[in-house]
């Protein structure tokens, strides 16, 4: 049953995943074919967004990122987990109350994320574009930039690490409610697998400090 409902929701996504790719595809092409059209063609250019975009930008994508992506990982394990043990919890009620630690090992993914974004903020600070107009040159400050991209690069690790921990965990965590329903000495043995892929989170959280260490916005003005 649960495998089901993953492929069920795997297929679901996966349209949805082509059908934004395409509507970003057009409107990238478009935007290009309209930028030639009326001779606008030096512009489209990566560099120039990547060096003219706010460093706010990519740090506020970041955080919600990291936030927005985790909380679907949760979501995503708490749903798997929670249908194994309604659906167990039916002919064995004795499961339900020590499988609901699954259910918490789902939960603490969404706060891993919710941590990081609170790291992150701290790194908000303001900044001026141009601090001497005599020497501003039109572009950021190289140190603005880098804390942004660090903070967007951040949020990402942080949260496809948990999307991919609470399905991880949700998965281990159905299988463990539907054992534990045929055999109460299985539960701790597959407690300790669940354990293992919860710390898949936790990998993500460290490399992302790491990613953002020492950065903050304004700290070179």
């Amino acid at each position: 049953g649960s495998l089901k409902c993953v492929l069920t929701m795997g297929s679901s996504l996966s349209y949805w995943f082509w059908g934004i790719l395409i509507l970003l595809s057009t409107l990238f092409v478009g935007v290009g074919v309209w930028m030639c059209i009326t001779g606008q063609s030096y512009r489209f250019t990566f560099d120039e967004f990547l060096l003219t975009t706010s460093p706010y930008m990519w740090a506020s994508l970041g955080v919600s990122t990291a936030i927005a992506v985790s909380v679907v990982g949760a979501a995503w394990g708490i749903f798997l987990t929670g249908s194994s043990i309604l659906g167990g919890g039916v002919m064995a009620p004795r499961i339900k109350t020590k499988n609901l630690i699954s259910i918490i090992f789902c939960e603490a993914v969404a706060i891993y994320g919710i941590i990081l974004a609170i790291v992150f903020s701290n790194s908000f600070k303001t900044y001026e574009m141009h601090p001497d107009p005599f020497r501003y040159s039109g572009d950021i400050p190289s140190g603005d930039l880098q804390t942004g991209y660090a903070m967007f690069g951040g949020g990402l690790t942080t949260g496809f690490c948990n999307l991919v921990c609470g399905i991880c965990v949700g998965i281990v965590g159905s299988g463990a409610a539907l054992a534990d329903a045929q055999n109460s000495s299985l539960f701790v043995k597959i407690l300790v697998v669940e354990i293992f892929g919860s710390a898949i989170g936790l990998f993500g959280i460290i490399i992302a400090i790491i990613q953002t260490q020492g950065q903050e916005l304004g700290k070179n003005d």
